[in-house]
């Protein structure tokens, strides 16, 4: 199943299918199904009264579409991560934080403006440094208003310009206090060596929105709305979980 199709099965109506559940639940329409044509108010008042009778039903119609929407949720995900399987691990548009030879991938979506994201760079420096055979993969998500674009422009600039100072650029940024702009990033790459012109030049370029788009993309078919959010093998993990719960997932890919 395509990915298109999968969310279009996502976005179902929901009272389209409590319609069918209660026509095939209500015993008196079946003689109405036999009309040549059907008393919609008639129907309608059976579908009401059945409905006061038996509220339970509409709760159990309720769960059992959350559970399909699950079901179809996860088959998007897997159908990202296999048609996509390229630009998540190995786009242009990215950085690594980690032995680039690292053999297990962790894939992170950030924003510089999430406080959460802020408290997992803690876990990610800790795992990095715990275990040489893991890297992460960061993804320039800005989600958190005009002020993150900004940032995140200035970001990837810096990726396309002196990827180097990377590493040291992203920590601080993602600690520094206050809200994070344009301006800050910018100031914060100058001191760390990048060249002022070429990097608001390379910000300023048409293929920095285009990575942003190739994100925002990825995001859409893994079902990532906010960050962090991380990639670790099939499995698409919400939120800053903490080292604890991150490790046994990544050691599951040891196996």
């Amino acid at each position: 199943m395509t990915i298109s199709k999968i969310r279009n099965e996502l976005f179902r109506p929901f009272y389209a299918l409590l319609l069918v559940a209660v026509l095939l639940a209500v015993p008196a329409f079946s003689g109405f199904a036999k009309a040549e044509t059907l008393d919609r108010p008639a129907v309608e008042t059976i579908i009401r009264e059945y409905l006061l009778e038996n509220p339970e039903l509409i709760l159990e119609v309720q769960q059992a579409l959350a559970a399909k929407q699950e079901e179809l949720k996860q088959q998007q995900q897997l159908a990202t991560l296999n048609e996509k399987k390229e630009l998540l691990y190995n786009s242009p548009n990215q950085m690594i934080i980690g032995d680039p030879a690292a053999a297990i991938t962790v894939v992170e979506f950030f924003d510089y403006n999430c406080g959460f994201c802020k408290r997992a760079l803690n876990d990610m420096t800790r795992i990095v440094e715990e275990n040489p055979d893991v890297k992460f993969v960061m993804k320039e998500f800005p989600v958190l208003g005009e002020p993150s674009m900004e940032a995140h422009r200035i970001s990837l600039a810096l990726i396309k310009n002196n990827p180097e100072l990377y590493d040291q650029f992203h920590r601080q940024l993602l600690n520094k206090e206050g809200r994070k702009d344009g301006q800050s990033a910018l100031d914060l790459a100058v001191s760390l060596g990048a060249d002022e012109d070429a990097i608001k030049t390379a910000a300023n370029d048409p293929s920095i929105m285009e990575a942003v788009g190739e994100a925002y993309e990825l995001a859409d078919g893994l079902g990532i709305t906010g960050t962090p959010s991380y990639v670790i093998g099939n499995e698409v993990v919400f939120g800053a979980v903490g080292y604890d719960r991150l490790m046994p997932k990544i050691e599951a890919l040891r196996q």
